[in-house]
């Protein structure tokens, strides 16, 4: 029996943090994450999902529903844009403590921009959880343009 590729796609991603309120307003006054619902079904559950523009996953805060983790221990997450530089003072205009744009190794080939695929800059929410942005243009599999969010 032969199975057809099936599509997987990342959705949600949990992020611990310790003040709800206060990761809510960081992710969408600071980001610019939409918030797409903030549901308390009791005292003890409360879910906030928030999308980053042109995103097909999402992160989920909140306490009861979601896996408990120490505020904080999310490290790695990952964010793309097209324009890193552009990302950069957005995030320094919005007030985000941000890293300045970092080059990190050498493309081993032939990009539209030099910084495609090795300009990074780096952040933390007001937990400490740890997120980097990362330009990307053009996808080096494809060849095709990474949309800018308009």
């Amino acid at each position: 029996m032969t199975h057809s590729p099936m599509s997987w796609s990342l959705e949600v991603v949990v992020v611990p943090v310790s003040d709800i309120d206060a990761a809510k307003a960081f992710y969408a006054d600071k980001l610019g994450f939409a918030v797409d619902h903030d549901t308390v079904i009791n005292e003890n559950v409360r879910i906030v999902q928030l999308t980053p523009p042109g995103s097909g996953c999402s992160i989920v805060i909140g306490k009861g529903a979601v896996p408990d983790m120490p505020p904080g221990s999310l490290q790695g997450l990952q964010l793309v844009v097209p324009d890193i530089e552009a990302a950069h003072a957005q995030l320094v205009e919005r007030g985000v403590d941000v890293s300045e744009v970092q080059r990190l190794g050498e493309n081993p080939q032939p990009m539209p921009h030099p910084l495609d695929n090795v300009g990074f800059v780096f952040f933390s929410d007001p937990d400490g959880n740890g997120w980097g942005v990362q330009q990307i243009s053009t996808r080096a599999q494809t060849g095709v343009p990474i949309a800018p969010v308009t």
